[in-house]
């Protein structure tokens, strides 16, 4: 609950002297329980069980457990995150601008990939906006293009976190929605005969 990026099992396990399979046997367990679905093995500790159950099953907790981006972190449930997030924010509404979020969509499917070639792409010079993703966590700095020398550009794991996925491979497909792309595949196997 205190780190600030998700936990994954090998550090859990080094932290608690335990064996990977253990600790993500565990975090398995934590995460069916905080979602109310506790079953009494006919070996576990009856004392470590609440007494209120039929050991069955159990209320959801107010929070859950995730694996998302790599780790394991601890969520308010949704359907308090409206009550939790007033509590967190107290009036701090700092949301993404179009420009940022239209960046960091360039920077998430085409990472890691240059300011320039965001620029080109958006048609815009997108310099600040770089400096508010970085600023943000949301982006990172994933080394220089051989050729040209320019800071290349990626997500993090925050961004991920954020997204609620676990990787980059998990973004919706974007060609599904993109106008007047009926018979690419036609015209690219009529470039290749």
């Amino acid at each position: 609950m205190v780190i600030d990026e998700p936990a994954t099992a090998t550090a859990l396990a080094a932290g608690l002297d335990l064996t990977v399979d253990v600790v993500e046997t565990l975090l398995a367990e934590l995460e069916r329980e905080y979602n109310g679905y506790t079953v009494n093995a006919p070996d576990a500790d009856v004392a470590s069980h609440n007494s209120k159950t039929d050991g069955n099953n159990a209320a959801p907790r107010g929070f859950e457990l995730r694996n998302i981006a790599g780790g394991w972190r601890i969520y308010s449930r949704a359907e308090f995150a409206e009550i939790v997030g007033g509590f967190v924010l107290e009036g701090q509404t700092a949301r993404l601008t179009q420009a940022a979020l239209e960046t960091l969509a360039v920077i998430a499917y085409r990472q890691p990939v240059s300011r320039a070639r965001v620029s080109a792409i958006r048609g815009v010079n997108v310099d600040s906006v770089v400096r508010t993703l970085t600023q943000r966590g949301l982006i990172e700095d994933s080394g220089t293009d051989p050729e040209s020398g320019a800071i290349l550009y990626r997500t993090t794991s925050y961004f991920l976190e954020r997204m609620g996925i676990g990787s980059v491979a998990e973004l919706p497909q974007l060609s599904p929605h993109l106008p007047g792309l009926e018979g690419i595949e036609e015209y690219y196997d009529a470039g290749r005969m």
